[in-house]
C-alpha cells in the first residue's frame, strides 16, 4: 500500500442549513480518532486545525428564501483557498461542515486539476443531487446547492466564478432517493451519471462505481469524492439533519470504499453533514471514520467490530 499523507481541513460550516450543529463535525472526528486511526494504517498527517471563514461582504438574492449567503461564499472563499494549496501537497480530507463546504472545497481542486492539465471527476456519494441554485431553492438552504455550482449552473452571481467547471460527464452521483422535480428536470437534460437505490437493489453497488473508475482511470483523472452521512441509512447513522430511509447498509459502504481504495484514484475527499448533536454515542462519526480507513486500505479483517446494543 502506497502511504499518503494526509491533510485534515476543518470546516465548521453551518450556514447552509436551518437546523445547526453542523459545526461541531471536526471536532467529533477527532474525538473518533481520525488522525491517530489514519497513521496506524501507515499514512502520515497534518491536522490544519479548524479553519476561519473569509471576511464576510455584503450579498442579496433575488430569492428571498436564501439564508446565510455573504456567510456560505465566505466559508466558499476561504475552502477554495484551502483545497487548491492542500491538493498540491498531498490528499485533503475536509471535515465538515454542512454540504455546502464543497463550493469551496471542489472549486478549489479543480483549479489545481487544471493546472495540471488533468480533468477532475466528482464522486458525489448522497441521498440528494444537490444540483439546485439560490435562484432555484425552494428550502433556501445553500447546502443543496453545491453540485449547481460545481457542474456551473447560472444562479451564482453571488459567488466567485466556477473558473473550471466540472463537466457533466465527469459527475457520478451514488445512493440517490430524495430528489425533487426541478432537481429531476435537471438531471434528465445532462450526462451526469446518477445512480439511485433502486437501481443499487437491483444491479448492486459495485457495477457502477466500477464503470465511473474506468473512465477516470482512461484520461488520467483525479478524483474528488464527497461523502454526506445521509448517503448511509439512517439506522447505522443517525447524526444528520436529512436522515432519508434506504440508504445504503454498512457493507455495502465500505465495499464502495474498499473499491475506491483498490482504484488509486481518489485525490481529495470530503466528509460532510455530521451533526454530532443528533448522534447516538458517536456511533455516525465512528462509522465515518472508519470508511475513511476503508478507503485508505483498511480492510474487513483489520477492523475491530463494535456492538452498539
Amino acid at each position: 500500500m502506497t502511504s499518503r499523507h494526509c491533510i485534515l481541513i476543518g470546516a465548521p460550516v453551518d450556514s447552509g442549513k436551518h437546523r445547526k450543529g453542523c459545526l461541531m463535525g471536526p471536532d467529533a472526528y477527532r474525538t473518533a480518532r481520525i488522525t491517530e486511526t489514519i497513521i496506524e494504517l501507515g499514512h502520515s498527517v497534518t491536522d490544519l486545525g479548524n479553519i476561519p471563514p473569509a471576511e464576510q461582504k455584503p450579498a442579496e438574492c433575488s430569492n428571498t428564501l436564501v439564508h446565510s449567503l455573504a456567510e456560505t461564499i465566505a466559508w466558499a472563499e476561504t475552502l477554495k483557498f484551502y483545497a487548491q494549496d492542500a491538493v498540491s501537497k498531498g490528499f485533503p480530507i475536509f471535515l465538515g461542515g454542512d454540504h455546502s463546504l464543497s463550493l469551496g472545497s471542489v472549486a478549489g481542486v479543480a483549479d489545481y486539476a487544471a493546472d495540471q492539465d488533468r480533468p477532475l471527476f466528482v464522486l458525489w456519494l448522497d441521498a440528494h443531487t444537490d444540483l439546485h441554485t439560490p435562484l432555484t431553492t425552494d428550502s433556501g438552504n445553500l447546502h443543496g446547492t453545491p453540485m449547481g455550482y460545481i457542474s456551473g449552473l447560472d444562479g451564482f452571481d453571488n459567488f466567485a466564478p466556477m473558473t473550471n467547471p466540472v463537466p457533466a460527464e465527469n459527475i457520478c452521483m451514488i445512493g440517490l432517493r430524495s430528489v425533487d422535480m426541478a432537481e429531476k428536470a435537471t438531471l434528465k437534460g445532462s450526462d451526469i451519471t446518477a445512480v439511485d437505490m433502486r437501481s443499487i437493489d437491483e444491479n448492486g453497488i459495485a457495477r457502477p462505481l466500477t464503470t465511473f473508475l474506468e473512465k477516470v482511470a482512461a484520461v488520467n483523472g483525479m478524483l474528488h469524492v464527497s461523502l454526506d452521512v445521509d448517503f448511509l441509512d439512517p439506522s447505522i447513522a443517525p447524526a444528520v439533519g436529512t436522515t432519508v430511509p434506504g440508504g445504503a447498509t454498512f457493507r455495502e459502504a465500505h465495499h464502495v470504499m474498499e473499491i475506491l481504495h483498490e482504484s488509486a484514484l481518489v485525490t481529495s475527499l470530503d466528509l460532510v453533514e455530521l451533526n454530532p448533536f443528533l448522534d447516538e454515542r458517536g456511533r455516525t462519526a465512528s462509522l465515518m471514520v472508519d470508511l475513511t480507513a476503508s478507503l485508505l486500505g483498511r480492510r474487513v479483517f483489520d477492523r475491530d467490530t463494535t456492538s452498539y446494543s
